[in-house]
């Protein structure tokens, strides 16, 4: 059996937010930067299982605590009219739980991104700029091409670095106190 493909089943792109927030639910996934929408691939196998690790270490974390919520992509976080993110993996606490709806509508306090080829500029320039400016409290980057992760804090002065490792060792987060990541074991194979 051959299978073919129709373009004309492909959607465009949404040109605004008002037409993004009326598509179907489902693929494709779009962010967008600047008011200009951004077709997101789906990830590779590499960037879900490293995704999968720190987030279920994460989410017992959080649970084990009380302390909020840890959710995942695909999961619209909307910033503004023109910065409307599908992060990685975000946590809400309890005390901002309200802008948790049908999409996140606010800064999460923590958001995570796992860099890849397609997503990994945005990822450490525009995107960095917006979380620290709309007030997400902590960003954790994940590079796996390095094996690296680097958690930012935002201080007075915007994102500094909080915690770093590369290969080996372990960072912490400054909002979680006590969650700790090993980093060899979230990049193993």
């Amino acid at each position: 059996m051959t299978t073919t493909f129709d373009d004309s089943e492909v959607l465009a792109p949404p040109n605004s937010l008002a037409e993004y927030l009326i598509m179907p639910e489902g693929p494709p996934y779009y962010e967008f930067i600047n008011g200009v929408a951004h077709f997101i691939p789906s990830p590779t196998t590499t960037h879900q299982r490293i995704l999968r690790r720190i987030c279920r270490l994460m989410d017992l974390f959080v649970e084990a605590h009380g302390l909020g919520q840890v959710l995942f992509a695909p999961l619209d976080v909307y910033l503004s009219d023109e910065e409307y993110y599908q992060p990685d993996m975000l946590f809400v606490s309890n005390e901002r739980k309200s802008i948790i709806q049908e999409r996140i509508y606010g800064a999460p306090d923590l958001v995570v991104e796992v860099l890849s080829p397609s997503n990994g500029y945005k990822d450490l320039t525009h995107k960095k700029r917006m979380y620290e400016a709309f007030g997400v409290r902590e960003y954790w980057i994940l590079d796996p091409l390095e094996k690296a992760v680097e958690v930012l804090f935002n201080a007075e002065n915007g994102f500094q670095i909080a915690s770093k490792a590369y290969s080996k060792g372990f960072v912490q987060s400054q909002i979680l106190s006590g969650f700790a990541v090993d980093v060899e074991q979230l990049f193993a194979e």
